[in-house]
């Protein structure tokens, strides 16, 4: 069959697959699904890796900051972790009873419908995911190009060049293969790890030492503001966010049932015991002033205790960065797929590589927004105004696990959490995207909530009415894309 035939066929109505196309020797050996490529070890790998960024060795300091104290920091550290848990215990028993991909997206549709599922799909594609894809890679390009600029701030070109390179490679690697893509998560992780362990080390020598000056009388402040709490929360939740991210790719884990609880429970508190130790290892050599005055903390920690060797400190940071940008497109990509399977983003999202058996359309539309989003001169005010709808809907997601206690009774449950877990996190969402705005309420929460909002002017002509305009328009432009990047619908 020509091309002219696939478009008379398309014009006429029908779905032009690409398998239309392929001679029998080209047609797919297996079933066109993601494949189960993901089990225990690289699950806990995605979670640990996603969640452990650059924000501990970078830029602990805004916890401190609103916490005031050494003490409460460190009380605030610990108890985002127990947050962290409990939130990604829900999301255990939500993952176990609906075993399909999009983590929140998935849930919030079968607990509320699809305009509640369409304006996270909406938020989350078109703008969470990728600007934290892109803040990572900025990061990661910040850290890999200041070795080559000694004294001096790497140019703006370079470090934007250098991070839109890295999304490139992360969207190849992941178009590639999913298992190439678990191997680089792994790697990465266990690199962090490394470095994490060396700091902790390091630390316990420097307490062994004596020097225990910064940690006495921790507790010794000024008394903490509701809002400031409410800051310092957000700032150590903002390190702790990826608990989630596991819950992405459910379809791909192998023996969901029993792998998705495992890793939660293992990954977790793994990575709050890391942050903990990691926070008092840095005040082991660091009095709260000088961890203020850092520009990169985990660097001026390793140039006061592991030197001569304190360049592997930002070496393993540049991989920490590298791994948790990796994390998130792996995920990202998934959101797009499922989005664009249930018809709430366009169709093409929703299809597979023929070669690769990867959802390479969703990922390159994930790694074009990010490039996209490393252009203005600073997102990262974005992202902060952004950051409120982001526990809004973890706090949705935790409400959807009681709500469907009641309405779908019929479930299997293979985790139950106590109502009171999710309970607990729908009153912690609620204060977190509450205590922020109301502590220093600003315009831009509100254009933010503008924004999520308006994704209903879309919705109701082009998924609710399903206008014939708009597939008019869509069906050559998917036609096109199918044959160029060789995807096909999953089966």
């Amino acid at each position: 069959m020509d091309e002219g035939s696939i478009r008379k066929e398309s014009q006429n109505g029908s779905c032009s697959h690409i398998r239309d196309v392929l001679t029998e020797e080209q047609q797919p050996a297996k079933a066109t699904v993601l494949q189960k490529d993901v089990g225990l070890f690289s699950g806990i790998c995605l979670i640990v890796g996603t969640m452990i960024g650059s924000g501990i060795f970078i830029s602990p300091k805004s916890v401190l900051l609103y916490s005031g104290a050494v003490g409460p920091c460190l009380v605030i550290w610990a108890a985002c972790g127990v947050l962290a848990t409990l939130g990604a215990l829900c999301y255990a028993e939500l993952g176990t009873m609906i075993t399909k991909s999009g983590a929140e997206y998935s849930y919030l549709m079968a607990a509320y419908g699809p305009v509640v599922a369409y304006l996270f799909s909406w938020t989350t594609v078109m703008v969470l995911k990728p600007s934290a894809f892109a803040i990572i890679t900025l990061s990661f390009a910040e850290y890999a190009s200041t070795p080559f600029y000694h004294g001096c701030t790497p140019p703006v070109i370079v470090t934007k060049c250098l991070s839109a390179a890295a999304i490139l490679l992360i969207v190849a690697v992941n178009c590639l293969s999913v298992k190439l893509a678990s191997y680089v998560q792994n790697f990465f992780t266990a690199a962090k790890l490394f470095i994490i362990l060396v700091i902790v080390v390091a630390g316990i020598v420097v307490l062994a030492q004596g020097k225990t000056e910064n940690l006495s009388n921790a507790f010794d402040g000024t008394p903490l503001s509701v809002g400031a709490i409410g800051l310092a929360f957000y700032n150590g939740l903002f390190a702790y966010d990826g608990w989630n991210q596991l819950n992405f790719i459910t379809e791909e884990l192998k023996d969901p049932y029993r792998n998705l609880p495992l890793a939660i429970i293992i990954g977790i508190p793994l990575v709050s015991v890391c942050y903990v130790l990691v926070n008092i290892a840095y005040f082991s050599v660091m009095t709260p002033t000088e961890l203020l005055q850092s520009p990169a903390v985990a660097v001026t920690f390793g140039d006061r205790v592991l030197y001569p060797l304190s360049w592997v400190v930002p070496l393993f940071v540049v991989f920490s960065t590298f791994g948790a940008a990796n994390g998130s497109c792996f995920t990202a990509g998934r959101l797009a797929y499922v989005s664009g399977r249930e018809g709430h983003m366009v169709k093409i999202l929703s299809y597979i590589s023929l070669k690769h058996y990867t959802p390479s359309p969703a990922l390159i539309f994930n790694g074009m927004l990010a490039i996209c989003y490393i252009i203005p001169a600073d997102i990262n005010t974005l992202i902060n105004y952004f950051s409120f709808a982001t526990w809004g809907f973890y706090g949705l997601a935790a409400l959807a696990l009681i709500v469907m206690r009641f309405t779908r009774k019929d479930l299997h449950r293979p985790v139950k959490v106590p109502i009171v877990i999710p309970g607990l996190i729908v009153l912690v969402s609620c204060y977190l995207v509450l205590a922020p705005i109301i502590d220093k309420p600003e315009l831009e929460y509100l254009y933010c909530a503008i924004f999520i909002f308006s994704g209903l002017l879309l919705y109701y002509p082009l998924i609710h009415l399903k206008v014939k305009w708009a597939r008019k328009i869509m069906r050559p432009i998917t036609m096109h894309l199918q044959l160029l990047l060789e995807v096909v619908p999953p089966d």
